[in-house]
């Protein structure tokens, strides 16, 4: 049996990296804990009053309400984005260069800056020059996403849809193309049919990268604000108005420690989540 103590000095090599996400994540995080205690007129005239906004928060009912609609809009996503994602990753050849070109293509929207997407999706739905609202005038069907909820809903998914499928799509290629040929073969020999492969062999075996990607789109999801901003701030009649965008409310009203108060409620439910999804993945691994 080897004698020889570890050598942690690797750990010496992470110090920079832990410096800088202590300034740029940990210390606004310990600033917005202490405001949520005060009533906060400016950073010097602040008074301590204690958990008071946590007390008025969560005994309102529109915090309740603002996290129904934002766990609705995050399962419309996720029944969207995952099987659609999912059937992309299968039609992608791998080791192709056409395989390539199409991971290429679904990762463009990826790097769109999040201010641009909705001034590009209302270009398109412009009554005079776009084009999709062309393409409504001339099968008939009046697309009213300003006053009908329904419609909304179904341009915000449409759009998150369209900004991330690709990371999806990516995250289930490289599982796919992580699989050992000789599964193939096997169910070659078996006579496996191409759905018995994909619920016997590729769905296991990709199931934790679509933890974690499941993990981030939830996680994203939950704090959608640009997009529904941008389309329809929360309208028609609050009806898309998300967690996000209760907190931007705050934060324009000047409201510091209230909306302090909010984003930490906000911070503990993400966290949650994501002790969710680490005891599932923890699962699937034994």
């Amino acid at each position: 049996m080897s004698n020889q103590r570890p050598d942690n000095r690797a750990w010496l090599l992470m110090l920079p990296a832990m410096s800088v996400l202590g300034i740029v994540g940990l210390v606004p995080l310990i600033a917005v804990f202490n405001y949520a205690f005060f009533d906060i007129f400016t950073l010097q005239s602040r008074f301590w009053v204690g958990t008071e906004w946590f007390a008025e928060l969560v005994g309102t009912p529109d915090l309740y309400a603002a996290l129904g609609r934002s766990l609705l809009f995050s399962a419309l996503v996720v029944l969207v984005q995952f099987p659609l994602g999912i059937a992309i990753a299968l039609m992608i050849p791998r080791g192709r260069l056409a395989g390539s070109l199409v991971l290429m293509l679904v990762a463009i929207p990826l790097v769109v800056p999040w201010n641009l997407i909705p001034m590009i999706w209302l270009n398109l739905l412009h009554p005079t020059y776009g084009t999709v609202a062309q393409m409504f005038d001339a099968i008939g069907f009046d697309f009213d996403y300003k006053f009908n909820a329904v419609h909304t809903y179904a341009l915000l998914v449409t759009v998150d849809t369209w900004h991330w499928i690709g990371l999806v799509v990516i995250l289930a290629y490289s599982g796919l193309s992580a699989i050992p040929p000789s599964y193939y073969q096997a169910a070659r020999i078996d006579g496996a049919s191409r759905a018995q492969v994909f619920w016997h062999i590729q769905l296991p075996k990709i199931r934790p990268v679509l933890l974690m990607a499941l993990l981030l789109r939830v996680i994203d999801s939950l704090m959608i604000y640009v997009e529904a901003f941008g389309i329809n701030a929360g309208g028609p009649m609050g009806a898309t108005a998300f967690l996000s965008l209760e907190l931007g409310e705050e934060i324009n009203a000047f409201n510091y420690g209230p909306a302090a108060a909010r984003s930490v409620l906000y911070f503990l439910l993400v966290l949650t989540v994501a002790w969710l999804f680490r005891v599932a993945m923890q699962r699937e691994v034994k």
